[in-house]
């Protein structure tokens, strides 16, 4: 088990398809209801809050802290439960020989607890989840996701 003050989740993917379809599906609310959120507001422009609703008791809030198109996309959680709190999550876009390969990171969780643990097999689970939606336009209800 670790020591360090900080956890992290990295997931790395290759998804067939362009820069600004993923873009759009990681940034895009009508996207984001596809494959993460039940509900979800908000815009990609730097300083811009998200509201990422799963059930009334994970209402949560991030704000954008970069945003460039088809590029890169970095949440900072404003408004969470206390281990989301202090935490940050991203992804960053690379055009790669027919696809884009996707460098998902979700940091500075403060213990590796059940939560910690949990989210990051949910990441794995829900990034799966982007890919299919991105490749073959597959959305599982939300009832079903992990």
């Amino acid at each position: 088990m670790q020591t360090a003050s900080s956890h992290s989740i990295y997931h790395d993917m290759f998804i067939k398809s362009t820069p600004q379809k993923v873009f759009d599906a990681i940034t895009q609310p009508e996207h984001l209801n596809n494959w993460w959120t039940l509900k979800c507001s908000g815009s990609p422009v730097e300083g811009n809050e998200y509201n990422f609703y799963f059930t009334p008791e994970y209402d949560w809030y991030g704000k954008v802290s970069k945003a460039e198109n088809g590029e890169a996309f970095h949440i900072k959680m404003t408004n969470a439960d206390e281990d989301w709190n202090p935490t940050s999550f991203g992804f960053d876009l690379t055009e790669f020989e027919g696809g884009v390969d996707v460098k998902f990171w979700h940091v500075d969780w403060p213990e590796c607890n059940h939560h910690f643990r949990r989210s990051s097999y949910c990441w794995a689970i829900l990034l799966q989840g982007l890919k299919n939606y991105v490749e073959k336009g597959i959305i599982i209800p939300f009832e079903e996701r992990e």
